[in-house]
């Protein structure tokens, strides 16, 4: 009998008004669809209770990320590279080669979602409709750190079943059970048999430590949200935008995998989720890389003319030998475009890969091919969700519709209405262009989660006390102080984070690093995702000496510490937070600390690859030539402030 191999396609039909092809929606808002989330619950269990040796099953889709290790559906069985896993952490292919993974995964939850639909008698059609525009969700981390109860702490979901009743079920979106736990298991993963978040103790009995989980969300909402906003509006360049290693193309930005690596660790802790060769087996994995992929498609409307670079496979995978060359071209396996062909980062990079058969809501009702009015479009929205509120207060236009409008040449400008239903499609927009007076609000749309465009010229909701004052009366320029961490990946031998203080210094620090995310001299934290099982990673041990980077954002505690901490001298900070200020007030009051996932203190003398920097930027004010973002300056050191120990970078 001829093997049939699996292909990645997508999910197949459905609609989204206004949309290229229906929305992947915010979790918070695909919690309240009733058909859908019903729909989901019963498809995500069928898919969980398919036998761990169906390729189609929820432990062979989530193997493909990690352990055991083996050849998924035959790919990479004739392959020379010694068995590693498939995934490419580290690497430029990062963004894209999830991107078919995610889409794998959500084509086959839909499968069984149609399936189960046709179990419906009342309202069949409605079913049928909802199950064909299913689509994975997304959960907004940067927007909403802490996701609804329905995926970390709700036992029982009430669905409504095929019966037409509504139904108590057991929730498969808090673990999965494994049946059995695969032998490859090492402890104390091999002691659990279901997934694990935070566990209560390191052997058999763990269960969910929920409380944590909650609260180290909480108390990196302001970090992450100030992360996401760096990463789209500053980083410029494909190899910065990517991966952790160092080479951030002097933007001072977090690279994707690096914001990445911190969900993992906040998430996870030392259960599956903080673990590279565990993490896709817990139900949150594909929430959180659905909302990775989407930031990809933000920056990509951002950056329309950046694609992958070419660079070397330094560790190389299962099925791309180690130091061999990477490129747009390269088959991202194991995920078949056609039976005999590969996805390729060439065919699923860009704003919107509608051939996959899915989009976000920020791109509904945007222009086909008008670079430039995408480009003002996610902008604005980009400014609306995630702008701090001191840049807020010269970002966010009393008329932003002009801005738009700058963008947009004039023999291109389309109108169009809110609710308009389009069939003009090319591959991978929808042909419709904005009206004269679009501007930009923070509403949102109940059916799916977007942010509508309100077609009157009318300020954005809750900004009229947010507008500057006459341009003559700010400063010229804003500096951004941020401390640049690095270290070797490996050095602890598991996921570990590297916390940043801000007040009193040292003393500002809890004794007790339980007591540190809560801390309120606690700014942010970079987060190294690190494979516990190296040593059956022929990727990892090819990496021991790898340096991964990221920065925690310093000028909100700043403003926030110096009336507190500088005394008399409270007024000696300026608005533009210069050098001569706000570098002694950081050599008196920044501290550091570093913590293993399991919530052990690690001795600053046991990870003597740490290099801790604080970096600080120029920043220029939106002008008519760049009116959306900030322009950024030359990039200056200041290694005098932690004594930073440079050797070896």
């Amino acid at each position: 009998m001829t093997k049939v191999n699996i292909v990645t396609t997508g999910c197949v039909g459905g609609e989204t008004l206004d949309a290229m092809a229906p929305n992947r929606m915010e979790i918070n808002d695909f919690v309240k669809n009733e058909k859908m989330f019903s729909l989901y619950i019963q498809a995500l269990q069928a898919m969980m209770d398919t036998p761990q040796d169906d390729p189609r099953s929820f432990f062979q889709i989530a193997s493909i990320h990690g352990l055991p290790y083996t050849s998924w559906n035959g790919v990479g069985e004739d392959y020379s590279a010694e068995a590693s896993g498939y995934c490419t952490h580290g690497s430029v292919l990062f963004p894209t080669w999830h991107r078919p993974y995610v889409a794998l995964y959500e084509q086959i939850l839909q499968k069984h979602a149609i399936e189960i639909a046709k179990k419906y008698v009342l309202e069949r059609c409605c079913w049928r409709k909802a199950a064909d525009d299913l689509r994975q969700p997304f959960w907004d981390w940067a927007k909403n750190a802490v996701p609804p109860p329905q995926l970390i702490s709700m036992e029982r979901l009430t669905i409504i079943t095929p019966d037409g009743r509504r139904t108590r079920v057991k929730n498969p979106l808090l673990r999965y059970r494994f049946d059995p736990v695969d032998q490859s298991f090492a402890k104390p993963f091999s002691t659990w048999p279901v997934t694990i978040r935070y566990p209560t103790r390191e052997g058999a009995g763990a269960e969910d430590d929920v409380e944590t989980l909650i609260s180290t969300l909480q108390a990196n909402q302001a970090d992450l949200k100030s992360k996401i906003y760096n990463l789209l509006t500053r980083v410029h360049t494909w190899s910065a935008f990517s991966c952790h290693t160092p080479g951030d193309d002097d933007s001072a930005s977090n690279s994707l995998e690096a914001v990445h690596d911190a969900i993992h660790d906040c998430v996870g802790g030392a259960g599956h989720m903080g673990d590279p060769a565990y993490a896709a087996f817990d139900p949150i994995f594909m929430m959180h890389h659905c909302q990775v992929d989407r930031l990809l498609s933000l920056w990509s409307a951002l950056n329309p003319d950046e694609g992958v670079s070419e660079a070397s496979a330094s560790g190389g995978t299962f099925t791309i030998p180690a130091h061999t060359i990477i490129d747009e071209k390269t088959d991202l396996t194991p995920f078949r475009s056609t039976q005999n062909t590969f996805w390729t980062s060439r065919e699923t990079s860009g704003p919107c890969p509608t051939h996959l058969g899915y989009s976000y809501p920020e791109f509904n009702g945007l222009a086909s091919k008008d670079k430039a009015a995408v480009y003002g479009h996610i902008a604005g929205l980009v400014n609306v969700l995630y702008a701090p509120q001191r840049l807020r207060n010269y970002l966010l236009s009393p008329t932003p519709s002009r801005r738009v409008q700058q963008h947009i040449p004039r023999k291109e400008r389309q109108p169009f209405t809110a609710r308009q239903k389009t069939r003009r499609r090319t591959n991978s927009w929808i042909d419709i262009g904005f009206e004269s007076e679009t501007v930009l609000n923070d509403d949102t749309d109940e059916t799916t989660g977007a942010l509508v465009l309100s077609t009157s010229p009318r300020v954005p909701r809750n900004t009229a006390s947010r507008r500057p004052g006459p341009r003559s009366t700010r400063p010229g320029r804003l500096w951004d102080w941020s401390v640049r961490i690095r270290a070797k990946k490996h050095d602890l031998g598991r996921s570990f984070s590297v916390l940043v203080f801000l007040g009193a210094g040292s003393s500002g620090i809890p004794v007790d690093p339980a007591e540190w995310y809560a801390a309120p001299t606690y700014v942010g934290a970079h987060h190294a995702f690190v494979n516990s099982a190296s040593r059956r990673c022929a990727n990892c041990r090819r990496q021991t000496d790898v340096v991964v980077e990221g920065f925690v954002h310093l000028n909100e505690a700043i403003e926030k510490h110096w009336h507190t901490r500088a005394g008399g001298r409270a007024g000696a900070l300026g608005e533009a937070l210069e050098p001569e200020d706000v570098k002694p007030f950081l050599m008196r009051e920044l501290g550091w600390r570093v913590r293993r996932s399991d919530g052990r203190a690690i001795s600053l003398e046991d990870l003597p690859s740490l290099e801790v920097m604080v970096v600080a930027q120029p920043l220029s004010f939106p002008d008519a030539e760049n009116p959306f973002f900030v322009t950024q300056g030359e990039l200056m050191y200041y290694p005098e402030v932690t004594d930073a120990a440079v050797e070896g970078f």
